[in-house]
């Protein structure tokens, strides 16, 4: 499994207030990830966790909670899964012919990537979607906090490439150029073009981006922020999510997400060309797809998905190849303990059938 897949920790945040419960009427079983779930909290140390399990088989989705700051129909910050929906409406407008992956970045934005041995003529929207540009991640200057797609675009282009074109580099300066040439492109925002296309279709109500609102709507919980040193936390519910933009800037849930991955590997919102397409690993050495990764477990079994972190908040979807066995889980803290060991070993305990150690 790559590294860094969301690296937005480091966004200027504030403090302020959110509420918590858990509560859900009683599920039919308990699932092996809900089973394993307090493992996260004692060892991964996060406040509270919780998963929402859906499968074809088993038939309501299962959610569990482990203690009361997180609740079933809570909005909470989705960070890097944000890059899925900006691949789906990429590779929706390859579908219609208004841009085709192979065109290169200076085509849609001339002059925006140069200097300093950045070159936009020699990066292509398949690199961007991929992470294979070798643009550096302009989240990893500790002075910037860009407050736009454009001066995060300048921060990454002020520093030599972070790797040579080709190479799988985690980078969310490719999406933030993404969602400039979806602005090129359509005439509107990424965000706009979300919403129209996959938001509205899926009817995810409880999903937004908020631009410029630094507030999460009702209901929410509370987002903390780990210190790495210390270990003590730091109330990061609200803050500016321009800095994350079309890398980031994602609201949701956990019903909302796993719908919108089922939807998405299940074709409803590409074409079985695009859908290839986003699945194809090839360019990234078998470690990413287009807005999306595989993880290969210790059964054998690959799951499809993403992860998202960003200040306050972390969550992970895994999912069938068709989307027909789906799991959402999430702390509420943007940093897991043991996150290595423990988070595949959830994903295993969820779908690798041949498991039997769930318990705490």
């Amino acid at each position: 499994m790559p590294t860094l897949r969301a690296p937005l920790v480091t966004l200027l945040v504030t403090a302020l207030l959110g509420l918590g419960t858990a509560s859900l009427p009683s599920e039919p079983h308990l699932t092996p990830a809900a089973s394993y779930l307090p493992r996260l909290a004692v060892q991964g140390r996060a406040p509270t966790a919780a998963v929402l399990v859906q499968s074809s088989a088993a038939g309501p989705g299962s959610f569990r909670s482990t203690g009361p700051g997180i609740r079933y129909a809570d909005r909470f910050r989705a960070g890097s899964i944000t890059k899925t929906f900006v691949a789906t409406v990429v590779l929706q407008l390859a579908h219609e012919g208004r841009l085709r992956l192979s065109d290169r970045v200076e085509r849609y934005l001339p002059g925006l990537i140069r200097g300093h041995g950045n070159d936009g003529r020699r990066i292509t929207l398949r690199a961007l979607l991929s992470h294979t540009s070798g643009l550096y991640d302009y989240t990893d200057d500790g002075f910037a906090r860009p407050l736009s797609a454009l001066a995060a675009i300048r921060t990454a282009t002020s520093h030599r490439p972070a790797s040579r074109p080709g190479l799988f580099t985690y980078s969310n300066t490719d999406y933030a150029v993404l969602g400039l040439v979806v602005q090129r492109v359509t005439g509107h925002g990424y965000a706009t073009e979300i919403r129209r296309r996959v938001i509205a279709p899926l009817h995810l109500t409880g999903t937004s981006l908020p631009g410029a609102r630094t507030t999460l709507p009702a209901p929410h919980g509370r987002g903390y922020s780990r210190d790495p040193a210390g270990g003590g936390l730091t109330d990061a519910t609200e803050l500016d999510p321009r800095t994350a933009g079309a890398a980031g800037e994602l609201i949701s849930t956990l019903a909302d997400l796993n719908r919108f991955y089922a939807a998405l590997l299940g074709g409803r919102l590409l074409p079985p060309a695009q859908l290839a397409a986003l699945l194809n690993t090839a360019a990234a050495q078998g470690d990413y797809g287009l807005g999306i990764y595989p993880e290969r477990l210790a059964c054998g079994v690959t799951v499809w998905g993403h992860n998202g972190r960003i200040a306050g908040s972390y969550v992970r979807t895994a999912a069938s190849r068709d989307g027909g066995h789906i799991m959402t889980y999430r702390i509420d803290t943007d940093i897991l303990s043991h996150a290595d060991t423990l988070e595949p070993a959830l994903l295993e305990a969820e779908f690798c059938p041949a498991r039997t150690d769930h318990g705490p």
